[in-house]
C-alpha cells in the first residue's frame, strides 16, 4: 500500500522566534507548536540560531535582521520549495508582509496571512510606511488585527476591499494558574509576606518601570513594606536602578533579571498586583501591541494595572479585570495600586474575573483554529472579521 503525496505545509516568516523573548516571539512560539510537526516550517532570522530545538524545522537567514531584500526573499522562496509549502504566516506584517507577492510567483504560495501588531500603528500612521503597509495588505490574502485598538488606524491604512480579522494571542490557563507556589521566588529574593507589585516586561522605557519606581513613594506611604519585583532583561537596568537609588526606594526594588517563559507563574504567583503603565513614545514608533503579560497575569488570579498604550486596554476590562492609567502619570499609577494593595478583597474579585475572561475568550488553541481557518485549512473556522472580502 502506498502512502499519498506529502501534506503541503505553512511556512511561516518571523523576525519573533526564540531564544528571543517577548510578547510576539510568545505569540508566533505557541501557534507554531500547535501544528502537527510534519505542517508547518519556520524561516527565521540568524539572531534566532541559538537555543532549543523543535519538532518541525526550523531554517535561519543569514542576517540577524530578517528583512524583505531581495535575497531573503529568494531564500524564503527556496525554504518552501524544498518542503513544499503552499501557505505562508508572517508573524509580524511589517515589513516581511512585502515578500508575498514574490513568494505568491516564485514558491507556488497560495494563501498568505500577514498579522499586525504594535508596531504596525506606527506604520500606518506614517506616510511612506503607510504606502508599504497598505503594499502588505494587498499581497495577502487577509491581514489580522489583535483588538480594537490597533485594528482602527491598522484598517484605515489598507486599500479598500482588503481583508482583514482578528488573531488574538493566548495564555495557557492550564500553566498560569492561582494555584501555582509562588514561596520559592518569594523566599529566592527575601521578599517574605510583603505585598508585591510585579512587572514582567523588557526593561525598555516604553514599558513603564520607571513609572513604578517613581510612584513607588506615594506607594509605600500608603503601604510602607510594599515592593516592586521587576521580571525581564534589556539596555534600561542601570537607569532603572540609578532611579532607584535617587526616589529613595532601592531596598524595595528588586531587578530580578529575566528568565525563560516556563519559568515565569512563580513570579506571578508570588505577587499581589500586576502592572505595567506601558506608554507610547517616539510619536508612535514604539507602541504596545496588546500585552500578553496582562492576560498572563489575569489568569494567574492578579488585578492589573495597564498603561493606555496601543492595544493594551484591550487586554484590560476598566474596573473588572483591573484599571488603565495614562501611562506617562505617577500619579494615576499610585493610586491604582494603593488602591489594590489596600484592599485585598477587592483585588482578588477583580482577578477571579480576569481568569473567568482569559478562559473563556484568550486561549491559544482557539488563536489557533482561527489561524487555520485564515490559512484554508480548517473551512469550519469562523474568525472574527473585520471588512468583508
Amino acid at each position: 500500500m502506498t502512502s499519498g503525496p506529502p501534506r503541503p505545509r505553512t511556512l511561516i516568516v518571523t523576525n519573533d522566534f526564540p531564544p528571543a523573548r517577548g510578547g510576539i516571539e510568545t505569540f508566533v512560539r505557541e501557534l507554531a507548536d500547535r501544528f502537527p510537526p510534519d505542517e508547518v516550517v519556520v524561516f527565521t532570522s540568524a539572531a534566532a540560531r541559538e537555543g532549543e530545538s523543535f519538532p518541525y524545522p526550523v531554517t535561519h537567514h543569514g542576517a540577524r535582521t530578517l528583512l524583505p531584500t531581495p535575497h531573503a526573499t529568494a531564500h524564503a522562496a527556496s525554504v518552501a520549495r524544498r518542503y513544499g509549502c503552499d501557505r505562508v504566516w508572517f508573524g509580524a506584517a511589517a515589513p516581511l508582509g512585502l515578500m508575498a507577492e514574490r513568494l505568491r510567483h516564485t514558491a507556488g504560495i497560495r494563501t498568505a496571512v500577514a498579522t499586525t501588531h504594535g508596531h504596525e500603528v506606527w506604520w500606518a500612521r506614517t506616510p511612506g510606511a503607510r504606502s508599504l503597509l497598505r503594499r502588505v495588505g494587498t499581497g495577502v490574502d487577509t491581514v489580522t488585527w489583535l483588538g480594537p485598538s490597533t485594528r482602527r488606524p491598522v484598517e484605515a491604512a489598507l486599500a479598500p476591499g482588503t481583508r482583514t480579522a482578528r488573531l488574538a494571542p493566548g495564555v495557557d490557563a492550564g500553566a498560569f494558574h492561582p494555584a501555582v507556589d509562588g514561596g520559592p521566588v518569594r523566599d529566592r529574593y527575601g521578599l517574605g509576606r510583603r505585598p508585591v507589585i510585579l512587572c514582567a516586561a523588557r526593561l525598555v522605557p516604553r514599558k513603564g518601570q520607571d513609572t513604578l519606581i517613581r510612584a513607588l513613594p506615594w506607594v509605600r506611604r500608603a503601604v510602607p513594606d510594599a515592593v516592586l519585583l521587576l521580571v525581564g532583561d534589556g539596555p534600561y537596568a542601570p537607569e532603572l536602578r540609578r532611579l532607584a537609588l535617587r526616589e529613595g526606594v532601592l531596598d524595595a526594588v528588586v531587578l530580578a533579571g529575566g528568565y525563560p517563559h516556563r519559568e515565569l507563574p512563580a513570579f506571578y504567583a508570588a505577587a499581589d498586583v500586576f502592572a505595567m503603565p506601558c506608554r507610547t513614545r517616539r510619536g508612535g514608533l514604539e507602541v504596545e501591541g496588546l500585552g500578553i503579560v496582562y492576560l498572563e497575569a489575569a489568569a494567574s488570579g492578579l488585578p492589573v494595572v495597564a498603561g493606555d498604550s496601543g492595544g493594551a486596554p484591550d487586554a484590560v476590562r476598566e474596573g473588572r479585570t483591573g484599571h488603565v492609567v495614562e501611562g506617562r502619570s505617577v500619579a494615576a499609577t499610585a493610586d491604582r495600586l494603593i488602591r489594590l494593595l489596600r484592599n485585598p478583597a477587592e483585588a482578588r474579585a477583580m482577578g477571579a474575573r480576569g481568569r473567568a475572561w482569559v478562559r473563556a475568550e484568550w486561549t491559544w488553541d482557539r488563536a489557533h483554529e482561527t489561524l487555520r481557518g485564515l490559512l484554508g485549512l480548517d473551512p469550519t473556522a469562523r474568525p472574527e472579521a473585520g471588512r468583508p472580502e
